[in-house]
């Protein structure tokens, strides 16, 4: 692999790509350290100390910033809006028939999709640039934080337009970033920002349960951690590339004096189609309770029940929950990303058909049959992978500190599987071994 990289890097085109790359991840980190204006950056550093290990609601987009949103800097927000309004505009895109004519047009049709995400992408970063600012001024970002309410000195209106306008400067910025990797750098660019965001928290979540520990000075809980991550990755690895390959016979056509068709090819169907977009709704939908019970006054029976059973990690009632949505979400997403219908009606048009079945619907009863026999183990590796945390924080005593929870082992694999198969495919375009020999 070694040997894969330095040929990459004297190839002159590959190795523009790569410095391109690894420039604007630089000027990503940088921008995650640089705290907007009005914020009182030492009280800031005081409650980000006092609150390590427990991000309470904001750990999720904490994470996707790379540790930016506690820190209230101008890339506080991340990628996390643009995240939230692709998800939202690929689930819309089956309700509106506009959307999907849009889809179906090609080029045309993703370019002007593309452009619609943009704009979803600034209006939820003022939406959620207000949010953390509002959070912030009242001193609930970080919980019993002794100096929380002195984050933002200056109260005034104009104060608060200036941050919400900063951060929601910094996510079109991080955007625009994004969008510079894909087209002149090396792999999808948000997806690399969005790598090296959670990458960027392990050190230092690794050295706090270092910290922690109390076997050999902490270095066996550290060991331990270590070989528990890389037996997940392991594991993840050999999911994420597990798929279902059902055979497709292309029946041979003559045009004219030429002969067509005659292939055979498969359609992949991964175990885990859904890929991590389950556990993010369902880590979004179990907040949206907690977060209304943070901000409602009083001392109601709702809140009280919901600050108990929703609010912590190893409650039980949380933990089923959790579970249940991460299924539920794998089946739904799969539902509407993958159309069984729609797959056998084009087979059908271009003359192909699955061995030993009869095209049109019962090619499509077939696929549906096997989606869904696959994606029940899909669905439950995502739950028990997501649980990770929760059996960390048995162990451990700390599970926001634990660094390979669920979402963030499965983005880091699986953006680095399909980063190094862009790289690997590079190679082979020059007669080159890629990575696998």
């Amino acid at each position: 692999m070694l040997t894969a990289f330095a040929r990459a890097f004297r190839t002159p085109d590959l190795r523009k790509k790569l410095l391109f790359t690894l420039g604007i991840i630089v000027v990503y980190r940088v921008g995650t350290h640089i705290p907007i204006p009005g914020v009182d950056y030492k009280n800031v550093q005081i409650c980000v100390q006092q609150a390590s290990g427990n991000q309470g609601l904001f750990g999720l987009v904490n994470m996707f910033s790379g540790g930016a949103l506690l820190q209230i800097t101008i890339f506080a927000l991340g990628i996390m809006p643009y995240i939230t309004a692709s998800i939202i505009l690929q689930l819309l895109t089956v309700v509106i028939p506009r959307l999907e004519a849009l889809k179906k047009e090609g080029q045309a049709g993703t370019a002007k999709i593309t452009q619609y995400t943009r704009y979803l992408t600034i209006a939820l970063a003022i939406l959620q640039g207000t949010g953390l600012v509002a959070t912030a001024r009242s001193g609930a970002l970080f919980g019993t934080c002794s100096v929380g309410n002195q984050i933002v000195p200056d109260q005034s209106i104009f104060a608060t337009i200036t941050m919400v306008i900063c951060m929601t400067a910094g996510t079109a910025v991080v955007m625009w970033l994004g969008e510079l990797i894909t087209d002149r750098g090396i792999g999808n660019g948000m997806s690399i920002l969005m790598f090296i965001s959670i990458a960027a928290t392990f050190p230092s979540a690794l050295w706090a349960i270092k910290k922690q520990g109390t076997l050999a000075g902490g270095w066996i809980e550290f060991g331990t951690v270590i070989f528990v991550g890389l037996v997940m990755v392991g594991l993840v690895v050999f999911v994420e590339q597990a798929q279902r390959r059902i055979p497709v016979q292309y029946a041979k056509r003559m045009i004219g004096r030429r002969s067509y068709g005659g292939t055979s090819t498969y359609i992949p169907l991964k175990v885990n189609q859904a890929g991590v977009i389950p556990v993010i709704f369902a880590s979004s939908l179990l907040y949206i309770p907690a977060l209304i019970a943070q901000f409602a006054g009083g001392n109601s029976n709702w809140k009280t029940w919901v600050q108990q059973n929703l609010t912590k990690g190893d409650h039980p009632i949380y933990i089923t929950l959790y579970f249940l949505l991460i299924v539920f979400f794998a089946f739904f997403y799969v539902a509407i990303s993958f159309n069984p219908e729609e797959v056998a009606d084009n087979m059908k048009k271009y003359g192909g058909f699955i061995p030993g079945i009869r095209a049109g619907r019962p090619t499509a009863e077939y696929l549906s049959y096997v989606l869904n026999r696959i994606t029940w183990p899909g669905s439950l590796y995502l739950g028990l992978i997501a649980l990770v945390p929760t059996m960390a924080l048995v162990g451990f005593g700390a599970s926001q500190n634990f660094p390979f929870g669920g979402t963030s082992i499965l983005i880091i694999v699986g953006v680095g599987l399909e980063t190094v198969k862009q790289i690997e495919s590079q190679l082979q375009q020059r007669n080159y071994e890629g990575f696998l020999r």
